[in-house]
């Protein structure tokens, strides 16, 4: 039950969360790209952009096969799993719940302590997950990476509660 947490409080549905199984989870991205995440973009104008850009290398360069170089570069799925560190988004969880419409803030539970933020400013942080391809065992389950880097990462992190 160590690496089990809880989002309860002010929520239509409490969650359990076990993020041993996040490994497995499309929406994961790695630690070194959430930076880069926190650039506020329309996700309509971010999919426009990628299929023009898609569509403007196809005319102009027409299909192209992987060379053998390439294909020879490319490390496994599995290798890339177990060598990398992963972050999920916060945000998912925290729709899911359903919170309530007077749910102003979540508190953070760590080993040794508490954190109160702004709902809003939790639903742009990340929940790091693994280190390495190894889950966060000594100081996990999870760290927290808040928006724009603006403390460093919340170690030890236990549940949520919103209220």
């Amino acid at each position: 039950m160590e690496f089990i947490l809880f989002l309860k409080g002010k929520v239509a549905h409490p969650l359990t969360i076990d993020p041993s199984v996040w490994i497995f989870d499309e929406r994961k991205i790695l630690v070194s790209e959430i930076k880069n995440n926190y650039v506020k973009e329309d996700p309509s104008i971010k999919y426009l952009k990628d299929v023009s850009s898609h569509w403007d290398r196809e005319i102009t360069k027409g299909a192209e096969l992987p060379s053998e170089k390439e294909k020879e570069s490319k490390i496994t799925k599995k290798e890339y799993l177990l060598s990398s560190s992963f972050a999920m988004p916060f945000a998912p969880f925290i729709q899911n719940a359903e919170p309530e419409k007077d749910a102003e803030s979540v508190v953070i539970y760590t080993a040794d302590s508490s954190m109160t933020i702004p709902l809003e400013k939790a639903q742009e942080c990340y929940l790091a997950f693994s280190k390495d391809g190894k889950p966060l065992k000594d100081d996990g389950p999870v760290h927290i990476y808040f928006p724009d880097s603006s403390m460093k990462p919340l170690l030890h992190v236990r549940g949520f509660e919103l209220i």
